[in-house]
């Protein structure tokens, strides 16, 4: 499939005319504790050996730092205090050393935990992105497109930031902790009473704020998921907003999303804070009740001052081991949540199943068949599309045409595979489109939608999406036909002329003729124009359509319109009402048998220019 445009936020209206509610966002997904480990696990596989290297070099780095206390209470106790210049000189080369170590150890375990962390992002990124492309649009409408652009970018960061520090911190937290107790007790064991209040203490308050967070993490990706849909909402749409001077509305939708970000965002701050100031506290309270405790000891001879000292550094470390754990585990609750978002997106099989072994290669010429087929967007109470039957022949044109909400667009999308029949069958050349390859369906269809949409690039590697291997002259060629290659000859670069995203730099009318000519760079089967026409005039209109018909002649052409000017000259004519084939037939037939087209013709059209 030639796909040139992309699917409209806002799905389609019922058979009635009116617009569909939007879709109701997806459910939470389920509370998973193994969700997010399940996650890791899975996509952490392939970096064993770097994980291994971390884990290494974090060990040094750790075992290095609890040296370093007790080399200092020897230097102090046998060195400063006896004056003894060369053990001080001696014991200090041995710290520098260790010190040299732990910086080449941590240097080394932050290059590949780094590494690891960023490539684990990378993975996620592509996976979902992967996945989505598989989606049909009823996926795509359930999940919500900010939202799947949240869970792509700042879900994907929640895990990799969790992952950054798990590997800095976590992984010594517990050689530190257990590593600083030890030593501790060797220093002195009376003085290790204080412990047995500071670390429960602090375990207790680690584990409050972590029941604290979860709530809060998972409403703010909900805020922050808001905030780019009103945001997404505004851009796409602010020609609309100038026009109708709905600046100050607009300013208050996105006040209200971005306030309510801001809100959740201070509690899980506040939260934060409190723990912070809590483990502080217990810091600092801890270590004067060592100094208290310390003193009587060593006025008694019973411990030496260069113990107290490396006593208290044992002490901070036990304390920062703890606190570092709960850096980790307090961004936890938030990373869980976006693990539990991704796996949803990553767990959500697409409607269009594929075969495990699909039909490549087609035994026809391109005639497309569409029988019975029936169609139900997601959550409508009806039927877009009810037993509706078509058939495009190769040298002919087929034109669709039908008053607004009638299911014209639906109908068209059922050929790309965009959209899986509730009922019926899509075939070409006899074969189902459910059973074809993507690629067949790709080289075979090739679909204009309504809205021309253009991809920031050249006009060359916009035209190249038809087929990436054509070049200038094929791209020249197919913009003779669609009667763009005037105004691409008169841009500053020609071809390398570069487009805007969405097609910005252009008008509508040139989007729209460069979009036909991406299509016809393909060279498909069956084309398929979904009112394509709508912004030419009168004249490029028909200067166009005579050049389809020479190009086209060999081809299966369907074009859905709104005017009869534009469907009265093809061979057949199928006319839409509520989703069903009212009729059928040439346009002077449908003039007399069709009140539908009738009606339509008659709103359009003069009687003399009908006849």
């Amino acid at each position: 499939m030639v796909m040139v445009d992309d699917m409209p936020e806002t799905r389609p209206p019922d058979s009635t005319g009116a617009p569909q509610r939007p879709p109701d966002p997806p459910p939470d997904p389920p509370e998973e504790t193994g969700g997010l480990v399940r996650l890791l696990r899975e996509y952490l596989r392939p970096y064993r050996r770097a994980l291994l290297l971390t884990v290494v070099f974090q060990l040094i780095q750790t075992l290095a730092m609890l040296y370093l206390p007790t080399l200092n209470a020897d230097l102090i106790d046998h060195g400063v205090l006896l004056g003894d210049t060369g053990y001080v000189l001696g014991h200090g080369a041995i710290m520098l050393g260790a010190t040299l170590v732990q910086i080449t150890a941590a240097g080394g375990a932050v290059f590949f935990g780094a590494r690891v962390a960023m490539a684990l992002g990378r993975d996620l990124r592509e996976a979902i992105f992967e996945r989505i492309q598989s989606y049909s649009q009823r996926e795509i409408d359930r999940f919500g497109t900010p939202s799947l652009i949240t869970r792509t970018t700042n879900d994907v960061q929640q895990i990799q930031l969790l992952a950054v520090m798990s590997l800095m911190m976590l992984l010594m937290a517990p050689v530190m902790g257990l590593g600083g107790l030890a030593l501790a007790l060797g220093q002195d064991v009376p003085l290790s009473a204080t412990l047995l209040v500071a670390v429960p203490v602090t375990v207790l308050a680690m584990l409050a704020v972590i029941r604290a967070m979860i709530p809060s993490a998972r409403a703010m990706q909900k805020r922050i998921d808001s905030v780019n849909r009103v945001m997404r909402e505004h851009i796409t749409g602010i020609r609309v907003v100038r026009a109708f001077v709905r600046d100050r509305h607009e300013q208050e939708r996105f006040g209200e999303a971005n306030g309510d970000l801001m809100a959740v965002a201070l509690r899980v701050g506040r939260i934060q804070a409190f723990f912070g100031a809590t483990a502080m506290g217990i810091s600092n309270l801890t270590a004067i009740a060592v100094v208290w405790f310390a003193a009587g000891r060593i006025e008694g001879g019973g411990m030496q001052v260069g113990s107290l000292i490396a006593y208290l550094s044992y002490v901070s470390q036990i304390l920062m081991a703890v606190m570092m754990s709960m850096g980790v585990f307090m961004m936890a609750p938030r990373a869980k949540v976006a693990a539990g978002r991704i796996r949803e997106v990553l767990d959500t099989e697409p409607d269009l199943a594929i075969r495990p072994d699909p039909v490549t290669e087609l035994p026809g010429s391109g005639e497309l068949e569409i029988r019975n087929a029936t169609f139900r967007y997601e959550g409508a109470e009806e039927p877009v599309l009810r037993e509706v039957d078509l058939i495009a022949r190769p040298g002919r044109t087929t034109a669709v045409i039908g008053s607004t909400g009638a299911g014209k667009t639906t109908l068209l999308h059922l050929v790309p595979r965009l959209f899986d029949v509730d009922e019926g069958a899509v075939t070409i050349d006899g074969v189902d489109v459910r059973d074809m390859d993507r690629a067949l369906i790709a080289a075979t269809v090739g679909l204009v939608p309504q809205r021309a949409h253009l991809f920031s690039g050249t006009v060359a590697s916009n035209l190249r999406y038809g087929d990436p291997a054509a070049d200038d002259r094929d791209l020249w060629r197919a913009l003779e036909i669609a009667q763009a290659a005037d105004f691409v000859r008169a841009m500053p670069h020609g071809l390398e002329t570069a487009i805007g995203q969405d097609g910005s730099t252009v008008s509508g009318g040139q989007r729209q003729r460069l979009a036909i000519a991406r299509a016809l760079v393909a060279r498909p089967k069956i084309y398929l124009f979904d009112d394509a026409f709508s912004a030419l005039d009168t004249a490029t209109d028909a200067a166009l359509r005579r050049a389809l018909a020479a190009e086209t002649a060999e081809a299966a052409l369907v074009i859905v319109a709104q005017r009869v000017s534009t469907v009265r000259d093809a061979d057949r004519i199928v006319v839409l009402d509520a989703g069903r084939v009212v009729g059928v037939g040439t346009h002077e037939t449908l003039l007399r048998e069709s009140p539908v087209y009738a009606e339509i013709a008659d709103s359009q059209l003069s009687l003399q220019e009908a006849m």
